[in-house]
Order: C-alpha cells, then sequence, then structure tokens
C-alpha cells in the first residue's frame, strides 16, 4: 500500500478508455495492490474518489468515500467506503442537477457540470461479488464522475458554459455559500 502521483490533465492516460479487469486477474496481487493504493492515494489527498487512470492504470478500477464532515465536500452524503471494479451505469430518467464540480486530476479548477440524479450502478467488489445500487443527487454525480475517468472522460468536457470555470480561490470567494446551498437543496430532495 502507498501513496502513488496523482496524474493531472495533459497525461495521455486521462482519455483512455480503461480495460475491464478480467475475473482471474480480480483477485492477483496487482489488482489488489491497485486498489490499496487506489484508497491511500484519495484519502492523502482529500478527494471523494479517484480512479485507476488517475494514478497512471488504465483499468476499469476506482475508489469512492466520502467521510462525515469531508475536509472538501462538506455538503456531500457520506459514501463509505466502495470499490468498483468493471463498472456500468445506467440513468432512470431525463433529470439533470447542475453541479459544480473539481477534480484532482484538474488541480485548482472547478466548473459546472449537469448530472444525471437517478442512476443505476452496477459493479465487481475487490472480493468479486456483484453490487447493483439505485443511487440519487450528489451520491450519483459522484459516481458519474468516476466512471467518467474510466471512459477518458474529464469534468472539464462536460462543462456547457465555460464562463463558470473557477479557481479553487474564487470558488471559495465568491461562489461557495450559493453552491453549497444549491447543493444542500439537492441533498434534501434527494436524500443523497
Amino acid at each position: 500500500m502507498s501513496v502513488r502521483e496523482i496524474v493531472t490533465v495533459g497525461h495521455p492516460v486521462l482519455r483512455e478508455r480503461a480495460r475491464e479487469v478480467h475475473i482471474d486477474e480480480l483477485f492477483s496481487p496487482a489488482i489488489q495492490g491497485l486498489v490499496d493504493d487506489l484508497i491511500d492515494t484519495m484519502r492523502a489527498a482529500g478527494g471523494a474518489g479517484l480512479a485507476a487512470n488517475q494514478i497512471g492504470e488504465a483499468v476499469r478500477v476506482a475508489a469512492i468515500e466520502v467521510g462525515p464532515e469531508h475536509p472538501r465536500y462538506p455538503y456531500k452524503p457520506q459514501i463509505p467506503l466502495t470499490v468498483i471494479i468493471n463498472p456500468v451505469i445506467e440513468p432512470l430518467d431525463e433529470e439533470l442537477e447542475e453541479i459544480n464540480e473539481g477534480c484532482l486530476s484538474v488541480p485548482g479548477l472547478r466548473g459546472t457540470v449537469e448530472r444525471q440524479m437517478h442512476v443505476l450502478v452496477r459493479y465487481l467488489d475487490r472480493e468479486g461479488v456483484t453490487h447493483e445500487q439505485v443511487l440519487r443527487g450528489l451520491t450519483a454525480g459522484t459516481f458519474q464522475h468516476e466512471l467518467d475517468h474510466l471512459d477518458g472522460v474529464l469534468f472539464l468536457d462536460r462543462v456547457r458554459d465555460p464562463r463558470s470555470f473557477t479557481t479553487w480561490e474564487q470558488f471559495e470567494r465568491h461562489h461557495q455559500s450559493a453552491f453549497v446551498a444549491h447543493a444542500r437543496a439537492i441533498v434534501e430532495r434527494y436524500g443523497s
């Protein structure tokens, strides 16, 4: 287990569609070690999620976790540590909300994207158990962000209005209170 370097925008691996993990390799030291490294790196960086592409490995593996009073995202609902392998996502309706997002691979920049508010996610966990979850609200958005990474898509690609781009500093100074109120309204409406 170790904290690895997070690659940033411009690195080619962030634009690759990650390959699926074959069931025979799921229990290999390489994949299990990658999962441990993802968790350690995500926690060390203060992220809500981290995809394998972000540490230079183009395989369909990601880790997601939002603990109580997360330092970067105190408005997000809690998500217990979830390791997703070979995830597939399916929108359950057409309902969208604007969410202001940032990314560990795009340091210092945020932008507003539209995310589905009701999705179904299917994935394997690190033990090879199949899961199927209906996710709503900000939690659905968090999973969509990580699955985008596995498809070689960055939140930058989903920003429709480039005027929404802001540095973290300017976001905190001018936009954070309005967005946090909006995020809390989403949590109240969707429950997560």
